[in-house]
């Protein structure tokens, strides 16, 4: 991966924008956590916390709501520790 691609989350405004776009959920729960997240710590948002953030952002809003509230754990492809470290995160915002 270049130097380029390897920082395009932070470096490009549309990528951000997108990532805060996806960040809006059905769930009104959900929404205020992910939005109070990323007003308080986007800017600082390392490329893995971005990869984390966005396998999270796959879920169903349930399922998304049920890991951040600790009901239940992350779970096969998204039980990576990269995704826990940002879990814990979202649990703490």
């Amino acid at each position: 991966m270049s130097e380029t691609n390897k920082h395009a989350h932070q470096s490009d405004p549309a990528n951000r924008a997108r990532l805060r776009w996806r960040a809006r959920r059905g769930l009104l729960e959900n929404d205020l956590i992910l939005t109070r997240f990323l007003d308080a710590h986007e800017l600082e948002l390392t490329d893995e916390e971005v990869d984390a953030l966005t396998r999270l952002l796959d879920l169903s809003d349930n399922a998304l709501m049920d890991l951040v509230l600790a009901r239940s754990e992350p779970e096969g492809e998204i039980d990576l520790p990269h995704v826990r470290a940002l879990l814990q995160r979202l649990r703490q915002a």
